[in-house]
């Protein structure tokens, strides 16, 4: 049985093959290129057959992963914190090197293997989906930071403007700086004039252009010359025109993410559990993958998703910690869904009020219910059968009493 380690850096990759008794059999540096990809698999094909020869590497995605597995090698991901406690056993001095962390990670695999899970390969709809949902997930935090950027530029000479309309990444509001990005712009602004640009715009009406002319007029009045304004108003013009392409193409991915999701038998399972809706079943779907032997066991998944606290014991002393290493998307995608779900499910309100009630925080709290979601969720995703409250019994033992008595 050989092994293979395998360290990735940006432009270069370097592998080291051992012996089951530890030998070194090849080491290999490649760049990060076709030729040094297709190099790589050749050397390695000189000491076993693809399927014969598992590789460790600390990354669990990537174009080298994916060469990887599509070429047949079982590829096993070690986190670099196992690596970094790793490091002791080989060197007393500490220090560290591309080769010999490649040899670490092949003499881990050798004695640690059964440790560790194999990477199962996604379908090619999960990994687009993936694809779909990350990109959506990375503009809506690029959209947020813009919009916090451009609430504190007009707050420093402008609070006005904040004040306006409630979300400031908004079509209307967008619409409203774009035309006056100035107060000396809005200088001549009356209800009238007001009305005409709202209805211009198709703003839903939800407030009346008084109300909205009232919340301008009465906020703070900036106190920047005429050519600070004139600066500002210029920076807010330039954020004003990323916020809208970006408001767009955030809007047609949630689109392509919607549509993508209710087509896989995984997005569908998802979409059946309370307020899971689509886009946040996507978000889950796509970390979690449709294969359902991914995760033999549901405590796998809550450490996988970051739900469950890592415990720390020795003799009498006894602490319970935050788990930080996970898929922090996961859990996001996870914990915003239990947060949601308290709202319809009354099993998730009693368990959530329940953890506010022992003192826990709201973000303690909302892990404490995604962690007994997970259990639920395991079960369903084992399965492949979509949630039915009919078969959850703590959630019928709530629901059944409201019943009879109606």
């Amino acid at each position: 049985m050989y092994s293979v380690g395998l360290d990735w850096g940006s432009a270069v990759h370097t592998a080291c093959a051992i012996d089951h008794d530890g030998a070194v059999l090849a080491r290999v540096e490649v760049r990060h290129t076709a030729e040094g990809l297709r190099k790589l698999l050749s050397q390695l094909a000189r000491i076993a057959p693809p399927e014969q020869l598992p590789v460790a590497i600390e990354r669990p995605s990537g174009l080298l992963v994916d060469t990887l597995v599509d070429a047949g090698h079982p590829v096993v991901p070690i986190h670099p914190n196992q690596l970094k406690a790793c490091r002791s056993r080989y060197r007393a001095a500490g220090g560290k090197s591309d080769p010999g962390d490649a040899y670490i990670l092949a003499d881990v695999l050798r004695t640690d293997g059964h440790r560790f899970r194999p990477l199962e390969p996604l379908s090619d709809d999960v990994r687009a989906l993936r694809a779909l949902v990350r990109s959506r997930d990375d503009l809506v935090a690029e959209r947020v930071a813009l919009a916090n950027q451009l609430r504190a530029l007009l707050d420093s000479f402008w609070p006005g403007a904040v004040a306006i309309f409630a979300d400031l990444d908004s079509p209307i509001a967008l619409a409203f700086l774009e035309r006056y990005p100035t107060p000396e712009r809005a200088r001549g602004l009356g209800p009238k004039r007001l009305a005409g640009f709202l209805a211009r715009n198709a703003y839903c009406g939800r407030r009346d252009p008084t109300e909205l002319l009232e919340r301008l007029r009465s906020a703070p009045t900036g106190l920047a010359g005429p050519r600070e304004q004139e600066a500002k108003g210029d920076a807010v013009l330039d954020l004003v025109s990323v916020l809208a392409i970006l408001v767009v193409r955030i809007r047609r991915l949630t689109s392509a993410v919607e549509h993508a999701v209710a087509q896989l038998p995984a997005g569908r399972l998802m979409m059946s559990f309370p307020r899971a809706g689509k886009v946040n079943a996507a978000q889950i779907v796509a970390e979690l993958g449709d294969d359902p032997r991914r995760f033999p066991t549901e405590r796998q998944l809550a450490a996988e998703a970051g739900v469950a606290p890592v415990t720390h014991a020795s003799g009498k002393s006894r602490g319970v910690t935050f788990r930080w290493a996970c898929n922090k998307r996961l859990r996001n995608a996870l914990t915003t869904w239990a947060d949601n779900s308290r709202h319809e499910s009354p099993w998730a309100h009693r368990i959530y009020s329940q953890a506010r009630a022992r003192g826990c925080d709201h973000p303690h709290a909302t892990r404490i219910l995604a962690r007994a979601w997970v259990r639920i969720l395991w079960r369903c995703w084992r399965d492949q059968r979509p949630y039915d409250p009919a078969r959850h019994g703590a959630a019928r033992q709530l629901t059944e009493p409201t019943r009879s008595a109606a």
